[in-house]
């Protein structure tokens, strides 16, 4: 039986459940493949070095994630559309020595806000790094969103976000006024992730009946995501992006079939709670 290789690169990666995903998956179709998790620094010939080995290796392809996404732009030979309009990459495919870039968080995220029942018309985008880029893509092109209001504590690169999927830019100050009128609300940051701060907004401004997305999945629960349903807000975690997104890259590399299930999030679910209750 051949063995297929892939894995997920990342500063840090250990928290990454992708392993979990693509298993899972190849458990189902009795397929033989190895996805591994990388640490790479982030540096861009850390970072290229890391990429040239994996090519070398004969790997089918490697999951970008934080700090990498840009970078795994630049590397690429040829890119898909989405992930040109995004400006980074989370999907690497080695086809020889060719590499191409592809940027599947755009379909993650859109299916797991169509998977919620939410159809939003005016959303607030928070972060600006390469997951928020792909959402703003998803916001803009996948959803329909019209009325997309970015907000980065660095006001420059919130502009350039904004810029890809014609939204407006507010202070991070000013983000909690920011939430009037919104039916979503996307956390793309990394705050609230296990050992970074928690995400400070004040929730008063939103909507009971709208929506909060929170990217982070470890935990699972975020403190976003636990005020937002305390107010009766449509929660939308981390894992289902996760899920969604991981679905081309199965595809791409190590089997046919990848079906986002419940039986697939009670297994990322379990591995979560193994994480906390070591």
């Amino acid at each position: 039986m051949v063995t297929r290789t892939a894995g997920v690169i990342g500063w840090p990666v250990t928290h990454s459940l992708s392993p979990v995903i693509h298993e899972t998956w190849a458990q189902r179709e009795g397929r033989a493949i190895r996805y591994e998790r990388l640490a790479v620094e982030p540096d861009d010939a850390a970072f290229r070095d890391a990429i040239e080995r994996l090519v070398r290796e004969g790997w089918k392809g490697a999951n970008v994630t934080l700090p990498h996404k840009e970078r795994a732009l630049a590397i690429a030979d040829e890119a898909s559309g989405e992930a040109r309009a995004a400006g980074a990459a989370n999907m690497l495919t080695f086809s020889g020595r060719a590499i191409r870039a592809d940027n599947s968080d755009i379909i993650g995220f859109a299916q797991a806000v169509a998977e919620a029942g939410v159809k939003p018309s005016r959303a607030l985008l928070l972060g600006a790094g390469g997951a928020a880029r792909g959402v703003a893509i998803a916001l803009e092109r996948r959803l329909g969103v019209k009325n997309i209001v970015v907000a980065n504590r660095t006001r420059a690169r919130a502009e350039d976000v904004a810029r890809l999927c014609g939204g407006a830019v507010v202070d991070w100050e000013a983000r909690a006024d920011a939430l009037d009128g919104a039916d979503l609300l996307v956390n793309a940051t990394s705050l609230g992730m296990a050992e970074h701060d928690p995400l400070d907004i004040d929730l008063t401004r939103l909507s009971p009946g709208a929506a909060v997305a929170d990217i982070v999945y470890v935990p699972l629960e975020t403190p976003l995501l636990r005020a937002a349903r305390a107010k009766g807000c449509t929660g939308i975690d981390g894992l289902a992006m996760l899920m969604h997104q991981a679905v081309p890259a199965y595809e791409a590399w190590l089997g046919a079939t990848a079906l986002v299930d419940a039986g697939l999030r009670a297994r990322l679910e379990a591995a979560l709670r193994l994480r906390s209750n070591p």
